[in-house]
């Protein structure tokens, strides 16, 4: 362990201005610096709710927890004026995650969209899964971010005597604390924003993307490669009514297409979401008796303000933890968003993290210590890189138009379709 730690010190910086700088020193006298139990670097969806769920977990009740926010905070326009295109397909169970300190209901007293049903079929043949609920339970949910992001601050705010959150703040540099520390150094991770303000914290959670630089900072390797693909987002609406509580998904060579269901009580618009085909198949979903095809419904126009187009890209840290840090969310992990798991693997990391800290917490234990910080890596990393692998197989597998590729997916696709325990597997792996 003492030579895993000394390799882990030391100046290290991955590219010029590739994030903030890690550096391991001695303190001279005693630091006037605040001290938190916890720093979320990061205030997106991940980073937010793990600050949530953290600032509402009755062993940090006496704890100090900071949330780091490098861009404004965000004002939720008028819903009844405009929709969202970035929105995230949240499942059942991060759905009880977000419940468990509170944000769920602000999300169910905004917008949201229910689906129950959802078809997924192969451009290059007739094979199709198709999977409905017959106990009328919810698969998923679509949710703009902006609804998730506006019920996560609607409830950090209630808790602000526990958890302090800082927009418009940036780290520059990470200071870890020397393996084999001296009288006059720090025992803590020392932060630097970039407005020369420094604070002190006893574990260091990175929450700030695939581009993380709390990740680079800490020397964490990372396995990474783009696609030859982007995503392209936009609404759509319908030209007849429909239930729109069903998701259609298709694979082309050219890239996963999907109609994603979305509408209030006045409306019926639809996210087309190329990329983000097989998120409910691979876990949000349960079996169906009945596999009749189902054609999709027909689009009257487009919003051409909506259209929006980004990259898409695969990434692994190779360690989720080291002393006194912890990776969550893209920071740890990027997945293509044909599966939709994106958000739910970082609310999966939250449950996780969580739960050991809150044994710690309760037993009296070191937050940054690796004895609890590995139990989350081991659970974490065993999810992440099979749902990983088999995300990147599926977009390599449907992306050529080649007979014996066509047959091998048709026969899996039918195959799935046909064994109802194989459906529960998927949906109990993917669903955790």
């Amino acid at each position: 362990m003492a030579a895993r730690l000394v390799s882990r010190c030391g100046a290290v910086r991955a590219a010029p201005h590739s994030g903030p700088l890690l550096s391991c020193r001695r303190w001279s006298g005693a630091s006037t610096d605040t001290v938190y139990d916890v720093v979320v670097s990061g205030g997106g969806l991940v980073g937010a709710a793990m600050a949530c769920a953290l600032g509402y977990d009755i062993h940090f009740h006496d704890k100090k927890i900071l949330l780091l926010e490098a861009g404004p905070k965000k004002v939720l326009k008028n819903l009844s004026e405009t929709y969202s295109n970035r929105v995230s397909s949240i499942s059942p169970g991060s759905a009880t995650l977000l419940s468990s300190f509170g944000a769920w209901d602000h999300i169910c007293n905004m917008r949201y969209r229910a689906f129950r049903r959802m078809q997924v079929w192969d451009a290059c043949s007739e094979a199709l899964i198709m999977f409905d609920k017959d106990n009328l339970d919810d698969m998923g949910y679509i949710v703009e971010n902006d609804v998730i992001m506006h019920a996560l601050a609607k409830q950090l705010e209630a808790v602000s005597d526990r958890v302090t959150v800082l927009y418009r703040s940036k780290a520059i540099r990470y200071t870890w604390p020397c393996p084999f520390p001296m009288a006059d150094s720090s025992p803590w991770v020392h932060i630097t924003l970039g407005d020369g303000s420094t604070f002190q914290t006893k574990l260091l959670i990175g929450a700030d993307g695939h581009n993380s630089g709390v990740r680079q900072a800490a020397g964490i390797q990372n396995v990474s490669w783009n696609y030859d693909q982007s995503a392209v987002v936009a609404t759509l609406h319908l030209s007849e009514a429909t239930e729109n509580n069903v998701a259609w998904q298709r694979f082309l060579p050219s890239g996963p297409i999907a109609l994603l269901p979305w509408s209030d009580a006045d409306h019926m618009d639809f996210i087309d979401t190329a990329g983000a085909m097989l998120q409910y198949a691979v876990g949000l979903l349960k079996p169906t008796k009945v596999s009749a095809r189902q054609l999709p419904p027909s689009v009257a126009r487009v919003d051409a303000k909506s259209r929006v187009l980004f990259p898409l890209g695969l990434g692994h840290a190779a360690e989720y933890v080291r002393p006194r840090v912890a990776l969550i969310g893209d920071a740890a992990h990027r997945v293509h968003p044909l599966a939709g798991q994106g958000v739910n693997m970082g609310f999966g990391d939250i449950s996780s993290l969580a739960h050991h800290l809150s044994t710690a917490a309760f037993n009296g234990k070191d937050l940054g210590s690796m004895s609890h910080l590995t139990g989350y890596e081991t659970e974490r990393q065993r999810h992440n890189t099979a749902l990983l692998a088999a995300t990147d197989l599926l977009k390599r597998l449907y992306s050529t138009s080649a007979s014996p590729l066509v047959l091998l997916r048709t026969w899996g696709l039918q195959a799935t379709n046909a064994v109802s325990p194989l459906k529960q597997q998927i949906m109990a792996f993917a669903s955790k």
